[in-house]
Parts: C-alpha cells; structure tokens; sequence
C-alpha cells in the first residue's frame, strides 16, 4: 500500500484528490486549517470507501509549525499503516485574494507569499526525509499565472502562483536523484470554496466563465482530483517537471 500527504483536503480541489487517491488502495493523511468538519467529512468518506485516512490540523502558512507536523505524520505512520516513509505530497492549501495592484496592501501579499508559495517549499523540505525514494508530488497551481488570458486584480495571488511553478521544476531537477517525480497542476475556474465561496455568492459569473472555456462549462473539484491522482500513480511514471492545465481548454 502507498501512503499520501494531501494538505488542504477539507473541501474543494484537495478533498477530491484525496478520494481519488484512496480509491487506487493509497493511505492518506490529509490536513484541514479552519475547516476541521470538512476535514473529518473527508476522511469519513474515504473510510466509507475501505480506504483509510487520518486527519491532521496544518495551516500552512505558519512554517514555525512544520517541524511538529513532521513528527506528528511520523508518529501516524507508525501508528496507523507501521511504516516509516509515504510516497505521494500533494501541496495544495491555499486561499485567493484579489485586488488590483494599486489596491494590494503588503499584508495581503505577505500572507499569500506565506501560503501559497513560502509553504510548499519549507512543508515540502521538511517532510522529505520522510519521503520514500521513487515517491511523487504534485503541487497545485492556476492558470492565473499563464501569460495569456490574464484578469485584473491577481496579480499577488498569480506571482505566487508563477513562483510555485519554477519551484517545481527545481523540485523535479533537485529530487531526481532520489527518483521523486515532481509536477504541477493548473486549473482553471473551478466551482470550489476559494475566495470566499465565490462561485456560491455570484453564480451570475458562471456562464460567462464557461463560455471562455472550449468544453463549456466551469471545472469541478473531481475534474483536477482525478488529474492529480493519476499524476502521482504509477501510469505517471515517466512524467516529471510538468505543469498541466486542468480547465477544460480556457482561452483556447
């Protein structure tokens, strides 16, 4: 059996890709911030599958806190599957603010750069040693940080967004010697909880976004669970350093 990390598992993107994970006989641990409920609503679902997952609290923004992290994932390791390594990280905590530049006060860029950018690198240095060699992580990012097809008002939460894709291409370069497979996802508009339920408080944007996009309808959190399943599996096994686009073809 093989173990996976998901952070920010308890709603959206990343509880689907922790499903989707389970479902291919994967252990998970996933982890919540504000949203405990959803965390354990989770990691119920995966159970009432016949997986198994274990939640864990982690705002990712507070990079004081990874060391504790590690040795809690190391301690339910053992506990849990009596291992001492998992295989697949999946970096995708994150939150969305938007404003124009002239607007963005340095304390939102700081706690995006935090978050978004600041975290998967230091989670990700720090939860290495416990990484098994041939392992697999997927990092998750958006396509706010293509250069075509931009919006006003991303600019902090893209620039975060295009740093995290060069990290991990370095991620890919750096771990090869150990045969960890690193790669990005991109989704475009997804019906999720980010930014504040958005998509639930102006459903009024939703026809116009899916009339941007090729196959015509928004995405859905399962639409880039799957990828990211299938992403950290074996059927990857010769993809690394990528950054796929998972929009149902926006602004094609």
């Amino acid at each position: 059996m093989k173990i996976a990390v998901v952070t920010g598992a308890s709603s959206g993107i990343g509880r689907s890709a922790a499903i989707e994970i389970a479902k291919r006989t994967t252990g998970v641990i996933l982890t919540y911030g504000d949203n405990a409920q959803g965390g354990l609503e989770t990691a119920a679902a995966i159970e009432e599958n016949g997986g198994t997952a274990v939640a864990l609290p982690l705002d990712v923004g507070a990079s004081g806190t990874f060391a504790a992290f590690r040795d809690t994932v190391a301690g339910v390791l053992r506990d849990t599957w009596q291992r001492d390594t998992f295989d697949y990280l999946v970096n995708n905590a994150g939150f969305a603010r938007t404003s124009l530049i002239e607007d963005t006060t340095e304390e939102t860029f700081d706690s995006l750069m935090r978050v978004l950018l600041k975290g998967p690198y230091f989670l990700t240095q720090k939860l290495l040693p416990l990484m098994t060699d041939g392992g697999a992580i997927v990092n998750t990012s958006s396509n706010s940080a293509a250069t075509a097809g931009l919006e006003p008002g991303y600019s902090a939460y893209a620039s975060m967004k295009g740093g995290l894709n060069v990290l991990t291409r370095y991620m890919a370069k750096e771990f090869s010697t150990r045969r960890i497979r690193v790669n990005a996802v991109s989704p475009g508009s997804t019906r999720t909880r980010i930014a504040d339920d958005a998509f639930a408080r102006f459903p009024e944007v939703i026809p116009a976004l899916a009339a941007r996009t090729a196959l015509g309808r928004i995405g859905e959190p399962d639409d880039i669970g799957a990828m990211i399943a299938t992403l950290v599996s074996e059927d990857s096994r010769w993809v690394t350093a990528q950054n796929i686009e998972v929009s149902g073809g926006y602004n094609l």
